[in-house]
Formats: C-alpha cells, structure tokens, sequence
C-alpha cells in the first residue's frame, strides 16, 4: 500500500460512492475499483459495506481512515519542515484566537513581521468549540486562548505555555462612570448597574467567572444581554444599554471614547492566558519565532 492508494481511499470515503470519487480525483472508474480491491486484498478485510445507494466504511475502514489522515497530515508537516530548511522562515502561519484574545495579535504579529518579513499570517477566531475543531483538524498551529481551554480534545494532546493573566476590569458608558480618583468601582456598586457578559453555547468559563465572582460578595448580578461576541458587547456599552466585565486587554481592540474602564478594587480576579498547539506536532519555525515575539511582547 502506497500514499497514492490511501488518497484514493480517503477519496471514496469522503464521496462515498466510486464514481464521485474517480470524479474528485480526475480518473476513470474501473482502475479506482480496481485499487480498492487490491487494497482490500492486501489487509484481508472489507473497508466498506456495498449497497446500491452508497457505500459506508467498515469498522477496519474507520481505522485505516484515522491512521490515514495522520499519514497524510505527517508527510505534508514532514515536506513543509525540510524545504524550511533550505528556504528559512516563510509560508504561511495559521493562528486561531478566541474572541476574547484577539487583541493580544497585533504586537507579536508586528516583531515577528519586522524580523521575518516573507512571513504571511491567517488568521481565524471562534470560541474554544471552534478553535479546538480547528486544531484538531490542524487548520490552526497555534490557538491563543483563555484558560482553561474548553475542548473535547484529550488533555494529553494539548501543550499549553500560560501567558501572563489578565485583571477583570469594569467597562461602561462614560456618562454613567462615577467620579473616583483612583477610576475604581466596587462590586456592590457595580451590581446596580445592568450588566452584558461573554457567553457562547459551547464556551461559559468567563460568564461564570464573572457571575461567581458576585456571589463570592453575597450580590446577585442583573444581567440583561448574554452575547456570543465581544464587539457586540462594547457596541452596546458605548451606546448606554449597560456595563460589562472584561478581561483589561480587551479594551485595546476598542478604544471607544463613549467607555470608561474602572479597576475593580474589592475583586482580584483574573483571566488565565495561554497559547496550545497539538503535542504531535512539531512546531514550523515561523511557529516558534511568534511564541518567541509573543513571550517579549508581553
């Protein structure tokens, strides 16, 4: 069995009948048929069950299909890896980032720019369900995210470098700011003012930080927006609707005039930082070169 038959392989599971198949990989039918049987005589087992409709993969065909893909993904990591090489650091570099973390792109992306300027980025944000989808499929090397990482990836296949943490600060409209020397808010104050929090179906870790971080000074939050998107979220605080708690570097991504930011002076709570990557996978320098930009820009 060579990498040209687990394509074609990966090919029929994927369309799941022959002739679409033979379609998508740009060749006739009977000589993909016939390297379908020859694998399968090669393992001794069946890879897929024969109906008219379609045909679905065995459980020795589920297997080849994960072991396949992993191949694949090690040769192109393994092609990528040796021409870096020859050609230094260049290519493209996939980053994901949670809504929350974005505003931690900029500096490191400009220092690693300057030192590798044939360096190109993609970029992609989500929430954790989203990014760790993403990792996993390897469309992203590295995920910066907030801690813990809410993911159905085992813990055992993660690496996780913690960055520095992030104080919670209160943000609100200007006009409704009270005037304080030291620009700070206490908790039972902060209750009496509506509140926004950061909420996904499938990423809650901020909200109930916030929440809990109440209910720790005995006071039940009026929350009246829970959103799945952090410029939503400043939209409507500087538009008067109400206040919100967010991690400090937030605010760098939305330099609004019409918000206040107020350090929470009977709260010490922060937001836990750290960039992942897939420990199978070895790092392409491009990677390293932008933890290394990250770590001093912090």
């Amino acid at each position: 069995m060579d990498i040209r038959q687990l394509k074609y392989f990966l090919a029929i599971a994927q369309e799941k009948q022959i002739t679409r198949a033979a379609k998508l990989l740009h060749m006739e039918q009977p000589p993909l048929s016939r390297q379908l049987m020859l694998m399968e005589e090669e393992l001794g087992t069946q890879l897929f069950e024969r109906s008219r409709k379609q045909l679905t993969l065995t459980a020795a065909g589920e297997r080849l299909k994960e072991r396949a893909e992993q191949l694949l993904l090690q040769l192109d990591e393994t092609i990528k890896e040796v021409r870096e090489i020859e050609s230094g650091v260049r290519g493209t570099l996939s980053i994901g980032a949670v809504v929350s973390c974005v505003s931690i792109l900029p500096k490191p992306i400009q220092l690693l720019r300057e030192t590798h300027p044939r360096v190109t980025f993609k970029i992609s944000e989500g929430d954790h369900f989203i990014m760790s989808q993403l990792l996993e499929k390897r469309s992203v090397e590295l995920v910066i995210s907030r801690l813990p990482f809410e993911t159905n990836i085992l813990p055992g296949k993660i690496e996780i470098l913690p960055l520095p943490s992030d104080p919670y600060v209160a943000l609100m409209p200007s006009s409704w700011a009270p005037s304080t020397a030291d620009k700070s808010i206490g908790m039972e104050e902060l209750a009496t003012y509506p509140l926004l929090t950061l909420k996904t179906d499938n990423t809650t870790r901020m909200h109930e930080q916030v929440v809990n971080e109440f209910r720790r000074h005995g006071i039940e939050p009026t929350i009246i927006c829970e959103c799945s998107s952090v410029a939503i979220i400043m939209s409507l605080v500087a538009a008067g609707i109400g206040a919100t708690v967010f991690p400090k570097s937030t605010l760098s991504s939305f330099p609004l005039e019409a918000v206040t930011m107020l350090a929470i002076r009977d709260a010490d709570f922060q937001s836990e930082v750290g960039i992942l990557w897939l420990k199978d996978h070895r790092l392409s320098k491009r990677a390293q070169h932008f933890i290394e930009c990250l770590l001093s820009a912090e």
